[in-house]
């Protein structure tokens, strides 16, 4: 299984950045599909989650009404698009796959494999 993210980049405080994250080796329409981030000396946070279908989708606090998860099953790809950037946004973004059907998608447990991260850097 790999998972392959794109898309950051240095950006200015209210800007906009769209993340991919294509994937392989396994049947991508089947699972849930998360976005996590890690900023420097910081524990990696859930940012975002979307079930097999899209049917339901989680978000952090944090990021409610500025970012926007979605998946295309038949690119086998997740995005997130991320508006109204802050300074605090800034981390490096990993997508991840829950291929154990756990429920609770907020949780850095429940996802098994894990793209190689992208960094996002947003300056003020």
């Amino acid at each position: 299984v790999q998972l392959q993210a794109s898309g950051g980049g240095l950006v200015q405080a209210g800007d906009s950045l769209r993340l991919s994250c294509t994937t392989s080796g396994l049947t991508f329409s089947s699972y849930a599909m998360g976005w996590f981030r890690q900023a420097p000396g910081k524990e990696r946070e859930f940012v975002a989650a979307i079930n097999w279908s899209g049917g339901r989708i989680d978000y952090a606090d944090s990021v409610k009404g500025r970012f926007t998860i979605s998946r295309d099953n038949a690119k086998n790809t997740e995005y997130l698009q991320m508006n109204s950037l802050k300074p605090e946004d800034t981390a490096v973004y990993y997508c991840a796959v829950n291929a154990g059907r756990r429920r609770d998608l907020k949780n850095v447990g429940s996802y098994d494999y894990w793209g190689q991260g992208t960094l996002v850097t947003v300056s003020s």
